[in-house]
């Protein structure tokens, strides 16, 4: 053998070991996102937050082994449905939606691909799962809370506002979950000597002219139930509350560090948590049909002392010591 074919082949004896050996890149998996509040919204911030934090405690990372595309819906539908299909388009591995209107977006728009929600009421009457334990289809998640809860908004604004006579209940009538959440406060109301008017709305410019009319009354309140479009204008909603001297009760503590009276809910950010780990374990093969809806694990009474003394009202001190949090 001459002397540059030896040298050549002990050049490929040394190399080859190598090469064979060595690990390729970890390929990318695919997440999208499509929240229901604007890209600038803190609150939508904290919870992304959240998300991406547990992600990396369970071995994702954007840099090495993940990929995750965000859409941002801003309580639009238009905007909502056109980023549910762009999503869809990209074909992910799982897609995190927040709100119905997301869900029933991306619904609409695939069977197929894996979808884990958050912050969604009555998923089994909006027709997103087939049943909590057993969902039955690509679609689960962690549902907002159960309707019983809407009624303690009621016995709340009562029992912080006891000359309250009638209680503007102001829901999204495109959600399933908007007359459920009305018909458990109606429930209630002869009980507590209320009348309840559903204020349906759709935007902004109905929110003010549902509330600034509704105001007009002598001894009115507010409940806001839960729903994106509250969510996205809850300044305009907590500004107009206080503009007219309502006292009103919201379904999330958010609303509360935004100027709002009272919040009874669950937290808003852990879900976002517990979401990851679902998406963690589709990530590694589980199906959405397996994995049961889950219901929120804690609520939070939250008082906003700072309102409620521009409202001109005194907070029962039983009532104080209840509250998980009280912001001065």
């Amino acid at each position: 053998m001459r002397r540059r074919e030896f040298i050549t082949l002990l050049g490929c004896a040394a190399t080859w070991p190598l090469g064979a050996h060595a690990q390729p890149p970890e390929p990318a998996r695919r997440v999208g996102v499509l929240l229901n509040l604007a890209l600038d919204d803190q609150e939508g911030q904290a919870r992304l937050v959240a998300f991406q934090q547990e992600l990396r405690h369970l071995g994702w990372s954007i840099s090495r082994n993940l990929r995750i595309d965000y859409r941002w819906g801003a309580g639009d539908a238009d905007s909502i449905r056109t980023f549910a299909a762009e999503l869809v388009a990209l074909a992910p591995d799982v897609i995190l939606s927040a709100g119905s209107p997301s869900v029933a977006a991306l619904q609409k728009a695939t069977h197929t691909l894996p979808i884990v929600f958050v912050t969604v009421v009555d998923p089994v009457g909006s027709g997103f799962v087939d049943s909590l334990a057993l969902p039955g289809g690509n679609i689960t998640g962690f549902s907002l809370f159960e309707y019983s809860i809407s009624g303690k908004w009621l016995e709340l604004l009562k029992q912080i506002a006891p000359g309250v006579t009638r209680v503007a209940a102001i829901r999204d009538p495109a959600l399933t979950g908007g007359g459920g959440q009305l018909g458990a406060i109606q429930a209630i109301a002869p009980s507590v000597g209320v009348e309840v008017t559903p204020v349906n709305v759709c935007d902004a410019g109905e929110i003010e002219r549902a509330i600034t009319a509704f105001a007009h009354s002598s001894n009115v309140g507010l409940i806001v139930t839960g729903s994106t479009l509250a969510a996205f204008h809850r300044d305009l909603i907590i500004a107009l509350a206080a503009r007219h001297n309502l006292p009103a009760v919201y379904y999330e503590r958010f609303f509360i560090t935004s100027g709002g009276l009272i919040s009874y809910g669950p937290d808003s950010v852990d879900p976002y948590r517990r979401a990851a780990v679902y998406v963690d374990r589709i990530l590694k093969g589980a199906k959405p049909s397996d994995l049961p809806v889950q219901a929120p694990t804690k609520y939070e009474l939250v008082i906003n002392l700072k309102t409620a003394k521009a409202l001109g009202l005194t907070i029962p001190p039983a009532l104080l010591a209840r509250a998980d949090e009280v912001i001065d």
